[in-house]
């Protein structure tokens, strides 16, 4: 295992522009003072998203589609059938949940048909598939907007980030699972009790938990808390952290009600002009975008890598999930290139993946922040 120990002392860096309203402009905050960053593996191609295993092993999936085990600082290739894999665009092999006991895990991908969730389970270096958990999300040719991350939550039920695939009438469309965060049953696959339109006639509205998303990247849930935050892309301005709640809608509609064709990308991110109950964000980047990525609470913080920034955010929220500051570690201020997964491991180190295509890296973050 090779490591690689970052400066000590860093600069406070400034976090974003003004955000629309709806968003809330951070102050400025310290750098984190003695953070490490342990380089853990290399090699993969587009690293997306990464699991523990019970004995301290990480599963990380590549977006071409390859699953790759990592024990001790070695990278073993699991043996998986993921031939229906299509990885084309910003599609592909992406988010991947371990279910508890490490013995199952659900893996999110694009086929030629749609975008579904399917779970396998592991014997040592071999995976079997079990059954396909959910199918039918929609998927875009190109590969565009797919989404997609899927979280356990404290309940056991599994929430997940889904996206819009490009097409304007998706986000405000309840019979849609496109732009979307979804509540599931993790053995099942239905919507899950208790959600906001269980009643429904419509299965996939059913399913769904909050609504109107553009690009949703990351779903983590606050320690010791009911509170639930996603992270999502925006188009020219305002990527966005939100607070979630249940049967929300969170404003973004390129078809502007149906009255446009194609996918008009000039409307705000939320919109609270057409909707006036629409749930602002608790941040917002303004301009210029970060593409943020995924979220993972770390000692205390909500830590948001970014693919197009290069860095990884580390907000300060108070007790009712306001964001009060932001700082920016130097140690990954574009010192590995684009950031994508992120999650907090069972001994709260934090393990990041980066995507920049070729030799991408597993790293594990240790310190003060």
């Amino acid at each position: 295992m090779r490591a690689l120990v970052a400066a000590v002392s860093v600069l406070a860096l400034a976090a974003c522009s003004t955000p629309e309203p709806g968003g809330n402009a951070p102050s400025k905050a310290p750098a984190p003072q003695g953070l490490r960053v342990e380089e853990v593996a290399g090699g993969f191609q587009h690293g997306w998203d990464l699991g523990f295993l019970e004995d301290g092993s990480v599963l990380v999936t590549e977006r071409p589609g390859t699953l790759k085990l990592v024990r001790n600082g070695q990278v073993t290739p699991v043996d998986i059938d993921l031939t229906d894999v299509q990885a084309r665009g910003e599609g592909g092999l992406m988010g991947l949940v371990v279910h508890p006991g490490g013995e199952r895990f659900t893996l999110c991908y694009n086929t030629v048909r749609d975008v579904r969730l399917v779970t396998f389970r592991l014997d040592g270096t071999t995976a079997t598939k079990v059954k396909d958990l959910l199918t039918g999300m929609p998927s875009n040719s190109s590969g565009r907007h797919s989404g997609c991350r899927p979280t356990l939550a404290p309940d056991g039920t599994m929430y997940v980030a889904t996206g819009d695939i490009a097409q304007g009438r998706n986000p405000q469309d309840r019979t849609s699972l496109g732009g979307k965060v979804l509540r599931i049953d993790a053995e099942t696959g239905e919507g899950a009790a208790g959600n906001p339109f269980i009643g429904s006639a419509d299965a996939n509205e059913r399913r769904i938990f909050t609504y109107g998303h553009r690009n949703v990247q990351g779903v983590v849930f606050r320690p010791d808390s009911d509170q639930v935050f996603s992270s999502e892309h925006g188009p020219s301005t305002d990527d966005e952290v939100n607070l979630l709640k249940a049967g929300g809608n969170y404003g973004w509609d390129p078809s502007r009600g149906g009255t446009k064709g194609g996918y008009d990308e000039s409307v705000p991110m939320t919109d609270l002009e057409r909707f006036p109950d629409a749930v602002p964000a608790v941040w917002s980047s303004g301009s210029p975008t970060e593409a943020i990525c995924q979220a993972a609470f770390w000692n205390g913080k909500l830590a948001v890598t970014a693919l197009k920034g290069s860095k990884l955010l580390l907000f300060s929220l108070d007790e009712a999930g306001k964001v009060q500051n932001v700082s920016i570690p130097d140690e990954l201020n574009d010192r590995y290139g684009r950031l994508r997964a992120a999650r907090t491991a069972p001994d709260g180190s934090l393990y990041l993946t980066t995507s920049n295509g070729t030799d991408d890296k597993l790293l594990r973050l240790t310190g003060d922040v």
